[in-house]
This record gives C-alpha cells, sequence and structure tokens, in this order.
C-alpha cells in the first residue's frame, strides 16, 4: 500500500491531467470498476448488532452490484427519472447502499438524516422536490416510521413511500416473535400515498442492466447533500456523478490507486446521510475492489459497537476506520489487551479538529497510525488529509487531495474581495478549486459570497470559511473558523486558542469554547470540558491553568464549565450550537433572578429562519414586561415571553 507519500508525489502523479485519467465516468460505473476486479470477492458485510459482533449478513461484489440494478429499475417503474429526487430516511444498512447507489442511477439521491425532527425533514424533502421516500418500517426502538406518518401530507410531492424491514436481520427466536405480533396489524398504509416493501419491490427487477436505457453523464446530479445547518432548514449542495467520481479517484491515491494489489478491510461506523461515510468508507473501498463492514443500523452509537470494537477488528480484520474526535476518545479508555490488532494500519480523523495531546495518546496506546482528514460537503468530501506513506504530520490536517487546488488566501475585511494569497505559515482563509467542488447550493440565496475569484482566469474557488496556514512542505493547518470566532467589544478571539489551552490539561477529555451573551462587551469567553475517566478537578483550577497557558488575555475564559457530556451531531462532532443554546439560557435566567415579583418557569432556545437563536421564556408573577427588558438590556439574544395565569 504505498500511496503518495509528501507534495512532490502529488505533483508528480499531477504530470498525468486528470482528464488523461481512468475516472468512472457516474458512480454506477465506480461500482462496477470494483466489482471487475473479482466479482466473488466480499464488498459488504453488515454487523446488524454490536452485540452479535461476529455474526454479518454479506454480499459479494456481484451481489452488491445486482442488488444496485434491481434498486435503480424499481424506481424507475415508480417514474423516478433523471431529474426526479428519491430521498432516504433509513439508518445504515445494506439497503441503505443500495438506494444510495441504486438511486444515482435512475435519478437524484437525497438522503436526510433519520434524527431530525418532522418538521425539518419536511422542509428538506419539500425543497427537494421529494418524489419517492425510501424510509423503515415500524420497528421496536425506532421512531423514523412514526416521523414519516407525521411529514407525509406535508409534502404534496411525494407519491410512493417504500419502506425497509429489519426483520430480516433479527435471530431466528426474534424475527418469529415479532412475525406473530405483526400479524395482527396489518401492513404499513399513509393516506393518498402509495406504500411499497423494499424487498418485493426490487427483487422482481432485473439486476443485470438499467430498463430505462439512462446513459448517466458525468455531469449529471447524483445527490443531494445537507449542509450548514446551525439555523433553520439545512442548505442542499447538489453533487455531480463526476464531482463524487473524481473525488473517489483523487482519494483512492491515497492507498496506492487501483494498481495496489492488496484488498483492505474498511469500517464504516459513521452515518450513511453524511458524505463522509459515503466517500470514505464508501466509494474509495468499492473503488478498489476492497471490503467495507458496515457497523450497526446506528453505527458508533449502535448498542456494543465501541465497546467491542477491538473485537470487531479482530474478527473482520479490519485495516482502516474513519471516525472523529470523540470516537477515538471514546476508544482510548477500551482496553486492548488479548485482541489482535496486526490488521489494522491506518485510522482517519475527520470532521472536527482533533487534538494533538489525543492523537499522541492514541498512537501510544494502539500502535496505530492515526491521521487527519479535512473536508466539506460541498467539495465532496475530502480535501486535505495526512499520507498514509509519508512522516508523521502531528498537527496538520495534512497535504492537499491529488488534482484539488487548495490555497491559502487573505481577503480585504471591508470589502470581502481578495488581495492575495497568503504567506507560508500566515493564517488566512482556506479556498479550494477543482472537479470536486459543487457549483452552487439549490436555493440561490444561499450562494452569495461562497465564491473567490483571484482573477487567474482559471474560474472561483470555493469560500470554506476556514481559517489556516501552510508550511513549506505544503502541510495545511486549521487556526479556526471565521463564524464560530467569538467577538469581544470588538475583539475576534480564536476558539481554538482556548480549547487548545484546555486540552492540554491531563484531566479534560474533550474542550469546546464558545462566546457567552454579555451586555457591556457583546460577548464573553467560556468553556465546557468533559473529564478524563477517572480524573477530578475543579473548575477553579481549569480557569487559572488556561489563563496560564493563554497569552492572550482577553481569550481567557471567564468560565469554565465541567460537563458530564458535550452535544453532539449524529456523526459525533462537538455541537457548538447547542452548547450555544444552553449559554445563552443559563446567562438570560441569571440575569432575570433578580427581578423582583418574577418567576422563571421554564427558558429554552429555539432557531428561528429570520431571528437566528431566539430565547423562549416562561414566567409568572407581577413584574411588568419593562422589568423583564431592563434585566435583559444590552443582551443581543432576542426573546419571547409567555406569561403562565
Amino acid at each position: 500500500m504505498p500511496g503518495y507519500r509528501n507534495l512532490d508525489d502529488i505533483l508528480t502523479l499531477e504530470q498525468t491531467p486528470l482528464a488523461a485519467q481512468p475516472v468512472p465516468a457516474h458512480t454506477l460505473a465506480l461500482l462496477e470498476r470494483g466489482a471487475a476486479r473479482n466479482p466473488q470477492a466480499l464488498a459488504l458485510r453488515f454487523v446488524f448488532s454490536g452485540e452479535r459482533p461476529t455474526e454479518s449478513v454479506d454480499f459479494t461484489y456481484a451481489q452488491l452490484v445486482q442488488r444496485c440494478y434491481q434498486t435503480a429499475n424499481m424506481l424507475h417503474e415508480l417514474g423516478v427519472g433523471s431529474t426526479d429526487v428519491v430521498s432516504y430516511l433509513l439508518p445504515n444498512l445494506p439497503e441503505t447502499h443500495f438506494t444510495l447507489w441504486g438511486g444515482q442511477a435512475a435519478g437524484i439521491v437525497n438522503p436526510l438524516n433519520p434524527l431530525l425532527e418532522p418538521a425539518q425533514i419536511a422542509d428538506i424533502l419539500n425543497a427537494a422536490g421529494t418524489k419517492v421516500l425510501v424510509t423503515l418500517r415500524a420497528f421496536p426502538k425506532t421512531d423514523i416510521w412514526q416521523k414519516v406518518q407525521a411529514v407525509a401530507a406535508l409534502v404534496p410531492t411525494v407519491r410512493t413511500v417504500v419502506t425497509v424491514d429489519l426483520l430480516p436481520y433479527l435471530p431466528l427466536a426474534q424475527r418469529l416473535l415479532l412475525g406473530a405480533l405483526r400479524l395482527s396489524q396489518g401492513r404499513p398504509a399513509l393516506p393518498g400515498v402509495q406504500v411499497l416493501d423494499f424487498a418485493e419491490a426490487s427483487r422482481r427487477q432485473p439486476n443485470d442492466r438499467l430498463v430505462s436505457g439512462r446513459q448517466l453523464a458525468p455531469t449529471d446530479v447524483a445527490c443531494y447533500f445537507h449542509t450548514g445547518g446551525t439555523t433553520g432548514t439545512p442548505k442542499i449542495a447538489p453533487l455531480t456523478h463526476y464531482n463524487i467520481t473524481s473525488t473517489t479517484f483523487a482519494s483512492a491515491q491515497l492507498l496506492g490507486g487501483e494498481a495496489e494489489p492488496e484488498r483492505l478491510v474498511f469500517f464504516c461506523g459513521l452515518p450513511l446521510f453524511h458524505v463522509n461515510g459515503v466517500v470514505v468508507t464508501g466509494s474509495v473501498p468499492w473503488l478498489l475492489g476492497h471490503t467495507v463492514v458496515l457497523g450497526s443500523p446506528a453505527g458508533y452509537r449502535g448498542p456494543g459497537i465501541l465497546d467491542n470494537f477491538w473485537q470487531l477488528v479482530a474478527h473482520y480484520r479490519i485495516s482502516l476506520f474513519s471516525g472523529v474526535p470523540t470516537i477515538f476518545s471514546r476508544l482510548l479508555d477500551l482496553p486492548v489487551a488479548g485482541h489482535d490488532l496486526s490488521s489494522l494500519r491506518y485510522a482517519i480523523c475527520g470532521a472536527a479538529p482533533l487534538p494533538v495531546e489525543l492523537l499522541r495518546a492514541f498512537e501510544q496506546r494502539t500502535k496505530l497510525r492515526l491521521v487527519e482528514g479535512y473536508g466539506f460537503t460541498e467539495g465532496s468530501c475530502i480535501s486535505v488529509v495526512g499520507p498514509l506513506a509519508g512522516p508523521p504530520m502531528p498537527g496538520s490536517i495534512g497535504l492537499r487531495v491529488p488534482y484539488q487546488d487548495v490555497r491559502i488566501v487573505v481577503l480585504d475585511e471591508q470589502t470581502g474581495q481578495y488581495l492575495r494569497e497568503a504567506d507560508t505559515e500566515e493564517s488566512g482563509l482556506i479556498v479550494v478549486r477543482g472537479s470536486n467542488i459543487f457549483h452552487g447550493y439549490l436555493q440561490p440565496e444561499h450562494n452569495k459570497g461562497i465564491w473567490v475569484d483571484t482573477g487567474d482566469g482559471q474560474g472561483p474557488f470555493y469560500n470554506t470559511g476556514d481559517l489556516g496556514r501552510q508550511d513549506a512542505q505544503g502541510g495545511f493547518y486549521i487556526t479556526g473558523r471565521k463564524k464560530e470566532l467569538i467577538i469581544r467589544g470588538g475583539h475576534n478571539i480564536d476558539p481554538k486558542v482556548i480549547e487548545d489551552a484546555l486540552m492540554a490539561h491531563p484531566a479534560v477529555a474533550l474542550a469546546a469554547a464558545i462566546g457567552s451573551p454579555d451586555a457591556h462587551a457583546g460577548e464573553l469567553p467560556v468553556a465546557y470540558v468533559t473529564l478524563a475517566p477517572g480524573q477530578q478537578v475543579s473548575e477553579a483550577d481549569l480557569r487559572a491553568f488556561a489563563e496560564a497557558n493563554i497569552p492572550e488575555r482577553a481569550a481567557w475564559p471567564k468560565q469554565v464549565y465541567t460537563a458530564a457530556e458535550l452535544p453532539l451531531t449524529a456523526i459525533g462532532k462537538i455541537f457548538k450550537p447547542g452548547l450555544a443554546k444552553q449559554e445563552i439560557s443559563r446567562v438570560y435566567t441569571r440575569h432575570l433572578a433578580g427581578v423582583a415579583d418574577l418567576t422563571v418557569d421554564s427558558m429554552t432556545v429555539r432557531d428561528d429562519r429570520q431571528r437566528g437563536l431566539v430565547a423562549e421564556i416562561t414566567v409568572t408573577g407581577s413584574a411588568s414586561d419593562e422589568h423583564i427588558a431592563a434585566a435583559l438590556l444590552g443582551l443581543a439574544v432576542p426573546y419571547d415571553v409567555r406569561r403562565l395565569g
């Protein structure tokens, strides 16, 4: 598994233009390329339960491609054409992959996060113009079908719902019990919507061709992904077939490309509604003919998956897995003694900055090479990653992926226009250009300010909104996120400075710094931390430690709070909007505590499309609205007051 080692290797590879490289024309051809290496090789191994880690349902490459053809043909029969949208609201299942790749051969696939609330799901389905929805049949301990029942009447474009049944994946005794209970329930039904069973509707379809006769073009839109949803409905980013296949081809060079004869085993624990799970543990290994172990419907969150992770590695001979910092922090606590981890080669951490201390501790404990990666939905997942065959780059997110133009630029603070490229080691804005970059959001109103034109005549760069620097060897480093900057009295504070300082404390497992509303400074820096198992430290000591390790006084956190856990996204990133809501509630409750004749009965913070975050305050007592307004004077977050009684 040689792969590229440094920037010189990337430049050598790029001497052959991308147009002359064997990039698959579309995503179904990508799977067929992998299958051509050995149709009977294992492509997918599905572990339904981490509590039964050695039991799997397996699919060869021939079977994987056949199932994708059958799914595409089923959707064609349901009226899906090249510009029609098939949405799926599914956990991680083999059928999720069949829908993802087969759906792209029929129309446009729109993955959704099953953890979203019904109102958000309906908004996304409507924004995408969904024609067919593939989802989960009612099943114990899941609420996906209940959400579909709630949204079906709100999405008039949906004509058909196709249900995936988990019953066949259960052990025999549970399968018989649940099957008996269903006898009195009848088949799933929705008013005015055709409801079909996925297995029944797809198995009768041809498995060796597209009955539509469609000639897929590289420029056809393959899928929609959702991004940037800190408030309101997430933005929809359309990706073409060539966005996906060119990214996959370029990223595969990290592993030596298609010339590499060794068969590897990838573990997928990230959700398949997220582009990371789709590409890093989907299209990349399958282009190369490798095996993917799909770990439970809930991925890393599934019962037993993390607790038995080293057993999974030993049993399936896993070579590589991708995760986020919270995953590696958890794995660090699990004993490795007694497990054969000799198959493991690499782990890739993405989606959030990886503290150097965590990286070093993980590598020391597991003897496994851990590299960072960096990407974004609009760029088809991955743009920068540490070279697996090269020397370690601790603290760096790595080198640019071949055939992507990644730069650090300086913009005019007033106009936002391009001024110049940043010098080596100078912090600036990360921008990216290449075949991986989408052409703009589906909703035109989101496209303002997302492009940076350097005037070189080669087209604009995508503005990632992330701040970074580049060293003399081509390594990139994240220095912050513009929209996460804490603005204290007009002074910009990078939260990473605070987080890095706290992460250096031996008792701290994870840290997140945010701006706390303040009537005088606008925002003050505060931090939330979780402690490593068995560790104890006072919040006052953590604050003193941070002050001793942060050179800029303005960045000293006014408070450091310890918490049992931090709010996380569905893929395990620290969800700072959740922390921001928690902090707003804390501050507003404190300010109102001094108002005479007023009791705050409840305090919540909601997302509002027009106003952003809004504090919802429910009160009792005779204090006037003017008294409440005086107490909250100067705090920037808008609020609504509701009185009881």
